[in-house]
């Protein structure tokens, strides 16, 4: 089975005060990745998570492009009850100009945040999570339409791909109705119905961007030369979104070492099992099996992997061993 591979970076970092080099690592890993054929890297917007510095994606691409040279550049995505549709088209515009056939503009309706900050985030202080299909519906005017109004300036020369992102039926559906791509975060939810892309392309609807549906699976993937490196590269990550999740990491992460230690308890247990059957982990021939299992269930055309791992050393590995089993 041969798949397009790309990447998505959530630039995370091990304590709250390595935010600079969390970002550091993002652009190298993009360089990497572009140098081993991925075809895209997308990184996440979130916000007031000190363990991640990825909170502006549109500030990001923009220094990606410039140290890239070719490999197409995304959001994954923004979080468009936020903002203003007309201000997202601006800057896409802007930055398609700066890297013509390059970027890709990726959407979702998740706060990105806990309500706090998605209310702090809001111009109004009433985030607007309800108008999500209008706010697509005039963002794609916005970037489409040569007569909307008010105008986009700069005006891109070329039609930027608009990417719906979920892990539901709404976006899928929203995604087929629409006539977009549609990207599943199966590593936000690893309980994702395994029916969603079949869904999408029942009830795609062809559109002038988009004539066929395309979807890409996004999973957590933990490839190493050996199984056992890999399992604990995997265990860290785990313990490390559990301690988060439940409040219990305060900015730090646990390294391998301190995760090898640590003690599992029916919390932590079951937080693991139920993340096993959504993701990639092992060596190279282990991960291509479970990947082929995972895109035959979903139905999808394109994979994109994440590979958040304590060392960038180990991501880095993990993407060249990944890139190397699939092609």
């Amino acid at each position: 089975m041969t798949l397009p591979l790309s990447v998505l970076d959530q630039s995370l970092a091990r304590s709250a005060d390595e935010a600079a080099i969390a970002l550091q690592e993002t652009l190298a890993m993009a360089q990497w990745c572009e140098n081993l054929g991925y075809r895209r890297f997308w990184v996440s917007e979130h916000h007031a998570f000190p363990a991640v510095a990825g909170s502006a994606p549109e500030v990001l691409l923009a220094a990606l492009g410039a140290a890239t040279q070719s490999i197409r550049l995304g959001s994954g995505g923004i979080m468009l009850p936020h903002y203003s549709p007309y201000k997202v088209a601006e800057v896409f515009s802007l930055l398609a100009n700066l890297y013509p056939g390059r970027i890709d503009l990726g959407v979702g309706r998740a706060p990105g945040a806990d309500m706090s900050t998605a209310v702090a985030l809001a111009t109004d202080g009433r985030p607007k999570f309800e108008k999500f299909p209008d706010l697509v519906a005039r963002l794609s005017d916005y970037l489409w339409s040569p007569s909307s109004s008010p105008v986009v300036s700069p005006r891109a020369l070329e039609q930027i791909p608009l990417w719906m992102l979920g892990s539901s039926a709404d976006s899928a559906v929203l995604a087929a109705q629409r006539g977009l791509p549609y990207n599943l975060g199966l590593f936000i939810n690893p309980q994702a119905d395994t029916r969603l892309i079949a869904l999408y392309k029942q009830h795609f609807q062809p559109s002038e961007n988009l004539h066929k549906p395309y979807a890409i699976l996004t999973l957590s993937v933990f490839c190493a030369d050996h199984e056992e490196q890999a399992r604990a590269l995997q265990l860290t990550h785990d313990l490390n979104l559990f301690r988060f999740f439940t409040g219990q990491s305060e900015g730090t992460s646990l390294t391998p070492q301190e995760a090898q230690a640590y003690p599992l308890g029916p919390q932590e247990q079951a937080f693991i099992a139920g993340r096993r059957d959504s993701r990639a982990t092992g060596t190279p021939r282990q991960v291509r099996e479970q990947i082929e299992r995972l895109v035959q269930l979903h139905q999808a055309d394109e994979i994109m992997a994440v590979s958040n791992m304590y060392y960038f050393a180990d991501r880095k590995r993990s993407f060249e061993l990944l890139k190397s089993v699939m092609a």
